[in-house]
């Protein structure tokens, strides 16, 4: 177990949220964390159930009274973006997260936190514990790779939850209910490394980008902050546009589809002449990306350093990528012409990465919008062929379009101002929620997505506000005593 701040309120929610970060949970590798909640579940004598691709349910039973009201699905998933600062000996398939209270929120050292979405599955656990609860039957629906490419909800079959009604604890903003989220699909592309000794008299050097805020790749793709892997990309097509004969030997960039990349890196081969030349392209392109991205990111440094000179890849292969990631959009591509402030359609460049054999490039595509989606794939499959690549649309996944006549809604709302005062927000979110995907398995489930205060999601800046992870739990718990 994590050394983890006390004392703090709900005991409950936090004493299961310390449990969920004790236990490696990056996605792709939920297993110990999963039969770390199957555990607890059979120490509680409830039933529970796993499927084909490792969602897990965990069924509680109503609380005396409450007996004959219909099932509520409590939803969220059990793995995590797995974000570290880069000096930083963190290992995520071994070590704990580490966490701390700073400024009355909840944090890790130097690696993302987890919150999304461990607190929304430690607040069902909570719950199902809290002896003051009064609720109807629950099933605590736990699904996997969500924040690779939502794999759990693609692979849910009718019939695995009975519920009707759902509370998916999976948005960052207390004091909001979202009805509605954006749809999205990878773009994956890949070169084969093709390699050729370097000519005569050239030597090695290592370009790399780093300082970077990062974040969210929907929720935060609207602050217009710097991706490291574009800002690489330009930095090296300077120099080529320099009349410097640039050859890469190794490019790097990002770890998750779905994080703005905070860092990038690059071994190249120059030749010997042209070394200082080099050095003041790259300080240039510091300037120049620091007058862009001053604001939004103000640590951001290109650096360079001396490298030994490997065999780098051929001149067309260097040329292929580098012209496929300069013309690559990322960013916010539309806006909602409907909901003032929404991001209607974005896109991130999230991974560049080489193997031995290949050149691997991912792009996380998102909109509230179909065709838009559709287009905007197309576009980028057409600029990675066009450079060389073989390019691959994984498949997309449904928006979740709001249904402001929900009656889960009605009531959510209903409690909110009865227990706060005040109503609470209705909003839509440029992010992919599983809501969408599980529509689609269960067209007649009424739901809606709610959460704490979280910042940062997806990178090491990650925070959890203490004070709203109370209210949202003070909610879930009032709305569950409220449902007939």
């Amino acid at each position: 177990m994590p050394t983890f701040p006390e004392n703090l309120e709900p005991a409950l929610i936090w004493q299961h949220f310390a449990r969920i970060c004790g236990v490696p949970h990056g996605s792709g590798h939920e297993a110990a964390l999963r039969a770390s909640l199957i555990e607890w579940a059979q120490d509680r004598n409830l039933d529970h159930a796993v499927d084909d691709v490792g969602n897990l349910v965990i069924r509680v039973p109503a609380t005396p009274g409450y007996e004959g009201r219909p099932t509520t699905v409590i939803q969220g998933h059990i793995d995590m973006v797995c974000e570290k600062e880069p000096e930083l000996a963190h290992d995520f398939a071994t070590d704990p997260i580490q966490v701390v209270l700073e400024d009355g929120f909840v944090t890790a050292v130097g690696t993302t936190l987890g919150a999304d979405n461990g607190i929304g599955v430690a607040c069902g656990m909570a719950i199902a514990d809290d002896p003051d609860a009064e609720h109807g039957p629950l099933e605590l629906l736990c699904t996997v790779d969500e924040e690779r490419g939502m794999t759990g909800a693609f692979g849910l079959k009718p019939g695995f939850v009975t519920g009707t009604r759902m509370l998916n604890l999976d948005t960052e903003e207390e004091g909001a209910l979202y009805v509605g989220c954006a749809g999205g699909g990878d773009v994956d592309s890949r070169w084969a490394v093709q390699r050729e000794a370097a000519p005569a008299g050239y030597v090695g050097a290592k370009v790399t980008v780093k300082g970077l805020v990062g974040g969210h790749s929907g929720l935060d793709i609207h602050r217009n902050r710097a991706n490291a892997i574009k800002c690489l990309a330009q930095a090296l097509w300077a120099a080529q546009s320099a009349e410097i004969p640039l050859r890469i030997e190794h490019f790097q960039g990002g770890s998750m589809r779905n994080a703005v990349p905070r860092d990038a890196w690059a071994t190249v081969a120059v030749p010997g002449d042209t070394a200082q030349a080099l050095a003041q392209v790259v300080a240039a392109q510091q300037a120049e990306l620091q007058a862009i991205f001053g604001r939004t990111d103000p640590g951001l440094t290109v650096t360079l350093s001396e490298a030994p000179v490997g065999t780098p890849w051929t001149a067309r292969l260097t040329q292929q990528v580098l012209s496929a990631i300069v013309a690559n959009p990322s960013g916010v591509a539309a806006m909602s012409p409907d909901v003032p402030g929404l991001v209607e359609t974005s896109n991130n460049l999230g991974v560049v990465r080489t193997t031995a054999d290949t050149v691997e490039m991912v792009n996380c595509t998102r909109s509230s919008r179909g065709p838009d989606l559709e287009a905007l794939r197309q576009s980028i499959r057409a600029v990675h062929l066009l450079a060389g690549a073989e390019v691959t649309l994984e498949p997309s996944y449904p928006g979740w379009q709001p249904d402001m006549s929900s009656p889960l809604l009605a009531k959510v709302q209903a409690v909110h101002e009865a227990v706060f005062g005040r109503p609470a927000a209705i909003k839509a979110i440029h992010a992919g929620l599983e809501c969408g995907l599980l529509k689609r398995a269960y067209p007649d489930m009424d739901m809606i997505s709610m959460g704490p205060d979280i910042f940062g999601a997806h990178s090491p800046s990650e925070r959890l506000s203490v004070a709203s992870t109370a209210k949202f739990y003070t909610l879930v718990k009032a709305t569950l005593a409220a449902l007939d």
